[in-house]
């Protein structure tokens, strides 16, 4: 089995089928940018992207996964022009978000899919998205404003 990861075709053996996403991004593919928090989805540090979609990659097996195009945050530049950071990076350096920074891959993760489907969010659209990615140092003003200029800027 094979899944696409970041674009590329990453070979699954067979006892690694019912690992979760996250543990095989992080101990198998070597991807540590997606991380673990609670294990159990509630804490949106592991979301990554199935098929442009916002996913806790703590919920789902590696076989679950199929033929759909997996993004972690590593592959999030690769994805958007050629390179190019992508619009909610780069707000978030602007804005100057991050604190301890262990949240910040899941909420640029889930902030860049809300913007795929919504491109010009309201504060209530932002909240409601962002609301399931705890951010222990409380930036979340930050995360807000960076989602709101990322949204200008794109």
């Amino acid at each position: 089995m094979e899944i696409a990861i970041n674009g590329s075709p990453v070979a699954v053996p067979e006892k690694l089928q019912d690992v979760t996403l996250l543990n095989f991004l992080r101990d198998f593919v070597g991807l540590t940018g997606t991380k673990f928090g609670w294990g159990i989805g509630l804490c949106g540090a592991c979301t990554v992207h199935i098929d442009a979609v916002a996913t806790r990659s703590c919920q789902i097996h590696v076989a679950e996964v199929g033929d759909a195009q997996v993004t972690t945050i590593e592959g999030l530049a690769q994805t958007f022009a050629g390179g190019a950071l992508h619009p909610v990076q780069q707000a978030w350096i602007a804005e100057g978000v991050p604190q301890c920074g262990y949240c910040q891959a899941g909420q640029i993760m889930t902030a860049s899919a809300l913007l795929r489907r919504i491109p010009d969010p309201t504060d209530t659209d932002i909240r409601e998205e962002m609301g399931g990615n705890l951010c222990r140092c409380g930036t979340y003003d930050r995360i807000r404003r960076a989602i709101t200029r990322a949204a200008q800027e794109a």
